[in-house]
């Protein structure tokens, strides 16, 4: 199987959505989504902040009443403050083209529209209320994402084409069919917004379904048949690792073939838990498929019977750890500090070998052995570190590492303090 990598991905036309290019060969984009009221301006602020922070390049809001539509520039202006400047997309079911009509700063301060074809209007009101969305996305020159989801599909679409499969000779599987409603809906929805004057490098397309297999068939048909940008994610994946594997498990495979421009990990998370883990996901899968950098990869190895010390579970938690905490200052100081490998390794089996691979690695001693943990950059042992001061000092050797490698002048002091 041939690997895929950027120059063998689907050439999709590009999007620019408030500054981040989405499709025509740019990276794929890290997206995420705010769960607060969006009316509540400093909380909504303040998450869509961290999610900033923590690496989502596009970040959307729900704007489903009146009090979240006026709400927006005011989001818009305190992130502004914030110096937060991360493209902000306005998430519109149902009265979408109402409360863009009736509250144009909104329309004006959001960076992209995102719609669904199958709750944007019903029967006679559909079309008319879809246009209207699309002309003020036209008067405000901006982006749209045609979004349509397996849950609230659009029910005349699917219920024709059900009736067509009945009557064929060979009639498909109904779940084929559904999917096959999702493609359509989607298509002909961008069709229409093209028919009204949406440019085709103004829309951005979406099919998300809740099961691996349906979404990976679903993207397939969507990326043959159009060269459209295209939104990836398992829609209601789930909770915790179910919700991680899920959407590793398809969005990795059509990553692979080259299909998707940006993605979001869409988990249900904890009670009380962290928003931004979604997006630490999303960058982890990207960097894991080697499709982006985005920190220092830590290698550390899964323990067995010969490492029952805790000693580098703990060290290489701790690395981990700084690393994050030390990478926004980092980038700043360190231009290219993203590429970094460092192992931390448990015993004396695989841990100087898989030292010896990485920029600069670690092998502490297993259970009984000496306690002598060598130290290798770039492939060659440079020292041993014994005692109770090992992390502290490899911590140590990680700074004067980067300083030396990716500093310039007076770099390292800047890092080190």
């Amino acid at each position: 199987m041939t690997e895929a990598g950027p120059q063998q991905r689907r050439r999709s036309v590009p999007v620019d959505v408030g500054g981040v290019l989405v499709g025509g060969g740019a990276p794929v984009v890290v997206q995420s989504m705010t769960n607060t009221d969006t009316a509540d301006v400093e909380e909504t602020a303040r998450q869509v902040a961290a999610l900033a922070a923590a690496g989502s390049e596009i970040v959307r809001i729900t704007v489903d009443r009146n009090e979240a539509a006026a709400a927006v520039p005011r989001i818009k202006e305190r992130l502004n403050k914030m110096g937060v400047g991360v493209p902000i997309v306005g998430d519109f079911h149902y009265i979408g083209h109402k409360l863009l009509a009736e509250y144009p700063a909104c329309a004006e301060a959001l960076d992209k529209y995102r719609i669904n074809p199958g709750n944007v209007g019903f029967k006679e009101k559909k079309d008319r209320q879809f246009g209207a969305i699309v002309e003020t996305a036209i008067k405000h020159g901006k982006p749209v994402r045609i979004g349509a989801n397996w849950g609230s599909l659009d029910q005349e679409l699917l219920t024709r084409l059900m009736d067509e499969n009945a009557r064929s000779p060979s009639p498909r599987d109904a779940r084929e069919v559904t999917r096959e409603a999702m493609v359509q809906s989607a298509l002909l929805s961008a069709e229409r917004a093209e028919e009204i004057g949406l440019a085709r490098d103004r829309i951005i397309l979406s099919a998300k379904v809740s099961a691996v297999q349906d979404l990976i068939a679903v993207y397939d048909d969507l990326a043959r048949r159009s060269d459209y940008a295209l939104h990836l994610g398992l829609t209601e994946a789930g909770m915790g690792s179910k919700g991680i594997v899920a959407s590793a498990a398809a969005l990795s495979v059509l990553l692979q073939r080259g299909i998707g421009d940006t993605i979001r990990i869409s988990l249900t998370p904890e009670p009380g838990g962290d928003r931004t883990l979604e997006v630490k996901v999303a960058q982890e899968l990207l960097q894991t498929m080697g499709f982006r950098v985005f920190v220092p990869l830590v290698a550390a190895c899964p323990g067995c019977g010969r490492t029952t010390s805790t000693t580098f579970q703990e060290l290489a938690r701790d690395i981990q750890g700084f690393i994050h905490a030390s990478m926004p200052q980092w980038k700043r100081s360190y231009p290219g500090v993203e590429t970094l490998n460092v192992a931390v390794m448990g015993c004396i089996v695989n841990g100087p070998g898989e030292s010896k691979h990485a920029d600069i690695g670690i092998s502490l001693p297993g259970t009984g052995e000496q306690p002598a943990a060598p130290v290798f950059i770039d492939g060659k042992k440079v020292a041993t570190l014994r005692g109770a001061t090992v992390a502290a000092e490899f911590k140590q050797m990680v700074i004067d590492y980067i300083a030396r490698r990716f500093g310039q002048a007076g770099a390292g002091r800047t890092a080190a303090e």
